[in-house]
């Protein structure tokens, strides 16, 4: 069970890193951001998915604490994001992965807290 857990940690660390880049560097995201009506938030946002992408890279190798902090940061910061969507009215398809990404992160903090 740990192994799988590692796993998709893993996946989901690399997933926030290269989502991170994409929000510091491509223009698609400078527009995402100005229609969710947060264009100053898109840095900030971006580094804090980098930061917790890396976190949970570093901590599924070294330390499951940092693990759980990290996805439990990343949890919050996508419940953000969902609310974002439903907020700008967005569809439950395009609002569905962060909702997804919130509850494996809420998952992963929940279980790797506890243990």
């Amino acid at each position: 069970m740990i192994l799988l857990l590692k796993a998709l940690a893993l996946f989901t660390g690399i997933a926030f890193v290269i989502y991170g880049i994409s929000c510091l560097l491509t223009q698609k995201m400078k527009e995402e951001f100005t229609r969710f009506g947060l264009s100053e938030w898109r840095r900030t946002t971006g580094y804090l998915q980098l930061l917790g992408g890396t976190g949970l890279l570093a901590g599924t190798f070294f330390n499951t604490n940092l693990l759980a902090l990290s996805a439990a940061g990343l949890a919050v910061l996508m419940l953000l994001g969902f609310l974002t969507r439903l907020r700008i009215k967005d569809s439950i398809l395009a609002s569905s992965p962060a909702f997804v990404f919130m509850l494996v992160n809420l998952f992963l903090a929940i279980y790797f807290f506890k243990n």
